[in-house]
């Protein structure tokens, strides 16, 4: 049980500070929950279904190819997981009357992001251990915290404009590009010192995350 509370610790911590952050217009406790277990159950399915499809559309056989890792980090980790998420926010969420003001984007998208982070943290850490736990509360949870919020701040823009299907998806590649760019840099621990990469796309993606929820903050001030 201890393993399990010290593998959901960050997730919370993390759910607590958005939703204190959202100052105007709470969410329903209800709603966010779901979005959570959507993340948490659904978008695990769905991710683990293209991670089996595409491991036999496109098998990564040489593990010291950067090209293979930048392929894995983008398109096979990245992308799919992303898309996991954005699938539930743009169909499930997004469609809520409830959704309706663009911080919401980040709350819910935030919750969608931290249900996926918290069973796939779960997992990390009953296998590695408190260590494992420690280095993950500090750079995988925050990073999965960083992609769901670039991506709320474009669909939580988006909800509220005529450029819908554009926003949105330029929510979703910027979710994949920081995803991509963290993976990357993991994957291809073979060359000394590059891992310092992923620690520059997190510390960047959370500099762009605080910008983005106090701009949502500034838009729900002025409209209340």
């Amino acid at each position: 049980m201890s393993l399990l509370f010290v593998a959901i610790a960050p997730v919370l911590i993390i759910i607590l500070y958005i939703y204190f952050k959202d100052k105007y217009d709470k969410e329903p406790k209800q709603l966010l929950l779901y979005n959570f277990l959507l993340g948490a159950i659904v978008s695990i399915f769905i991710t683990t279904i293209f991670y089996y499809v595409l491991d036999i559309l496109v098998p990564l056989t040489n593990h010291t190819s950067v090209f293979q890792q930048f392929i894995k980090a983008f398109f096979v980790v990245g992308l799919t997981e992303e898309f996991s998420k954005y699938v539930i926010i743009r169909y499930f969420a997004q469609k809520n009357n409830a959704f309706n003001e663009p911080f919401d984007g980040i709350v819910y998208a935030l919750m969608v992001s931290m249900g996926f982070a918290a069973t796939e943290n779960v997992f990390y850490v009953i296998e590695g251990g408190y260590q494992v736990a420690f280095i993950r509360a500090f750079t995988a949870v925050p990073a999965h915290a960083t992609f769901g919020i670039l991506m709320g701040y474009f669909m939580g823009k988006a909800k509220f404009s005529n450029n819908r299907i554009s926003l949105n998806l330029s929510g979703l590649f910027l979710a994949v590009l920081f995803h991509g760019a963290y993976d990357f840099f993991l994957f291809i621990d073979f060359i000394p010192g590059i891992w310092i990469g992923a620690f520059a796309s997190l510390i960047v993606g959370v500099l762009l995350s605080r910008k983005a929820i106090k701009n949502h903050q500034n838009t729900s001030r002025r409209n209340n």
